[in-house]
């Protein structure tokens, strides 16, 4: 699939064009395998492996997993947290894989991520409005003042009241460092923030407020935002279209209401048979799919379809042969060769 065709299949859905914020394509990042006393490489991680996909303006894409499927890795090579094996990443029209160190911190205040435990993300030696006031000391020439009432414009952003801000994260709950670490990703009013997970370590009963907190500032910022997730109740009520990756490949890319209503793919399947359902009624009568065994280790990945080792109908076919990515319904792509026989089972 290529990022063009990806782009007119969601115009055609909407009726009108979208404008492609990122792009990504064929994205690659191996790590290398070192054994022995002279540390000589014998292997690699295909932690990413060919990842194609586009992210438009405004939107919520989702991008959910298994853990070691490579979702992480894959925000992090988006903002060049991390080093790309091969591919390209386009954001904005800028190629950020060829831009030079000063033009990457040009870049840098447009792209921002929130990570996923915000205990660790936050300097426990600095106070809240250092924290939030870091970004605009690297990248913008403010007076202490304007400084200072910025930092207070954040605090009351993301819920938290301007008398906060010479605290220290300790005295927080854990929903209240989220929304800190929130406050300090938009603090340079990016176009385009990775969300890592940004729920996982919250209690439950925080986990709501928080993914409402982000809805809402997108629809206020114009936001656009890649929501990593293993949790695929929350993604569906966050994202617009969600992509489903499996050992550092996507095998399923559709919007939400499709991918979750008629799923094509046997992974994201077996992924949608194990959310539960509140109602006692439906989740007596619904089918199981048990998925047999643990993900392979990516530095040796299976032949052919990744997922044949663990899927219910996997053939000679899917030793041999790699499936394409291909477009199965409009807006609905998948990695499977059996993808129409599952769509005309589903009705």
């Amino acid at each position: 699939m290529t990022a063009e065709m990806t782009q007119d299949a969601a115009a055609s859905n909407a009726g009108e064009p979208k404008e492609v914020l990122v792009t990504v394509k064929d994205l690659q990042r191996h790590f290398p395998v070192r054994a022995g006393l002279l540390k000589r490489k014998v292997g690699v991680v295909k932690a990413v492996d060919d990842v194609t996909f586009d992210i438009y303006r405004g939107e919520t894409l989702g991008l959910v997993g298994e853990s070691g499927s490579g979702k992480t890795t894959t925000g992090r090579v988006i903002l060049q947290l991390d080093i790309a094996t091969g591919g390209d990443i386009d954001f904005a029209g800028n190629n950020v894989l060829a831009l030079s160190n000063s033009d990457l911190r040009a870049l840098r205040p447009r792209m921002q991520t929130i990570f996923q435990d915000p205990h660790a993300c936050l300097n426990p030696r600095m106070t809240v409005a250092s924290i939030v006031g870091e970004p605009l000391r690297e990248h913008e020439k403010m007076l202490s003042a304007d400084r200072e009432a910025r930092i207070h414009e954040l605090l009351k952003l993301v819920g938290l009241a301007p008398e906060h801000a010479n605290r220290y994260p300790h005295e927080f709950s854990g929903g209240q460092r989220q929304r800190i670490g929130i406050a300090r990703a938009i603090a340079l009013n990016p176009d385009f923030i990775v969300c890592d997970e940004p729920i996982a370590a919250l209690d439950v009963s925080i986990q709501a407020q928080v993914v409402n907190l982000l809805l809402e500032l997108q629809e206020e910022l114009g936001l656009t935002y890649l929501f990593i997730s293993h949790d695929l109740s929350m993604v569906r009520h966050m994202a617009d279209r969600v992509a489903v990756m499996y050992l550092g490949k996507i095998v399923e890319l559709a919007e939400v209401d499709d991918l979750y209503d008629r799923p094509l793919h046997p992974y994201t399947q077996a992924l949608q048979s194990a959310v539960p359902v509140p109602d006692p009624i439906v989740e007596r009568s619904r089918e199981r799919v048990i998925l047999e065994g643990d993900i392979p280790s990516p530095s040796n990945p299976p032949s052919g379809c990744r997922f044949r080792t663990r899927c219910p109908i996997a053939t000679e076919r899917c030793e041999s042969e790699e499936p394409e990515f291909r477009e199965v319904r409009a807006g609905q792509w998948v990695a499977c060769h059996y993808a129409d026989q599952q769509q005309n089972a589903g009705g």
